[in-house]
């Protein structure tokens, strides 16, 4: 099976469950194809961990969720070695994040500590414990999920660890005709709809590796930088996207040209993916004299005025 119909069994497969959010499986399947990670920010109840897990099925991976709260130990997400007296060895017990497709379900529950604790599986891919080093399974992304209303006892993610995420999305609710299929599947709890891996953890590896020779001009990088540079020139934002965020619009833009069957990036695949990829790497002051109310408007704001290439 090609790489576009792999992708395209994988995003079918979980529409039998995730009804009417083509966008957000899209966003999705971009930030597995670019090995990033996504933060899903939206209320409790819309499918966040059935995204989560429906991606986790389709492609036969293994899948942990771990459920956020403040007496979670960092310990409890990297793992931990085990004093034996019997044979006077230590043993290393895994923690949540050795899996492949991992849930960090409400992290903003978390305390800075434990939040931490992910920063290294995000970045490089692997755990230090006690010195030594535990490489974690390939393909490896994190989903995360934050509720925006229910604030208290929470803590905030720092920039730092938020600029780890290559995309932040909003699940949003469905259409009524959506909502209307989502009750014919749901009559039963216990009857949920169970699904068959449709690709293997070599496809997406495979699929990963593809995307590093997606063409990209010079012009359309220029396009990306002048947006970025906006974001730092904008009146009342404090602080402007820095050019990991440059690196991550790119990466993605070469993800979503190959979900789409193209060898190369075109305009609209930047600005289609800019307010996902750019809004959470922003910091705005006071909105009093601000354009747009949210960062997210700022960046749709900066893409009417910055000129687009013509490629």
């Amino acid at each position: 099976m090609g790489k576009i119909e792999c992708l395209e069994a994988i995003k079918q497969n979980i529409k039998k469950v995730v009804v009417g959010k083509d966008d957000v499986i899209d966003m999705l399947l971009v930030s597995l194809i670019c090995s990033g990670h996504i933060m899903i920010e939206d209320l409790p109840g819309l499918g966040k961990t059935t995204l989560a897990s429906a991606l986790a099925s389709s492609l036969g991976c293994d899948f942990q969720r771990i459920q956020f709260t403040p007496d979670v130990l960092p310990s409890d997400i990297t793992g931990f070695n085990i004093y034996d007296i019997n044979t006077g060895k230590k043993s290393f017990q895994k923690g949540s994040v050795h899996s492949q497709i991992v849930l960090a379900d409400e992290i903003n529950r978390a305390s800075p500590k434990t939040q931490s604790a992910l920063l290294e599986a995000m970045q490089e891919r692997q755990v230090t414990v006690d010195g030594k080093t535990y490489e974690l399974p390939k393909p490896f992304m994190i989903l995360a999920t934050e509720n925006p209303v229910d604030t208290a006892g929470t803590y905030p993610l720092p920039e730092a660890q938020l600029d780890r995420f290559l995309m932040r999305i909003n699940m949003g609710y469905p259409d009524f005709e959506s909502e209307i299929n989502i009750l014919r599947q749901n009559r039963s709890v216990i009857n949920e709809v169970k699904l068959d891996p449709v690709a293997t953890a070599q496809d997406i590896l495979r699929i990963q590796e593809a995307v590093e020779l997606v063409f990209i001009s010079d012009e359309i990088l220029k396009y990306i930088v002048e947006i970025t540079t906006a974001t730092r020139e904008y009146e009342g934002v404090s602080m402007g996207v820095s050019p990991r965020g440059s690196i991550a619009l790119t990466q993605a833009a070469c993800g979503l040209a190959l979900l789409n069957g193209r060898n190369f990036v075109v305009p609209d695949d930047v600005k289609r993916l800019a307010p996902y990829v750019l809004a959470h790497r922003m910091i705005i002051k006071n909105r009093s004299g601000v354009k747009g109310t949210t960062a997210t408007d700022i960046i749709n704001n900066i893409l009417n005025t910055v000129r687009v290439p013509k490629v």
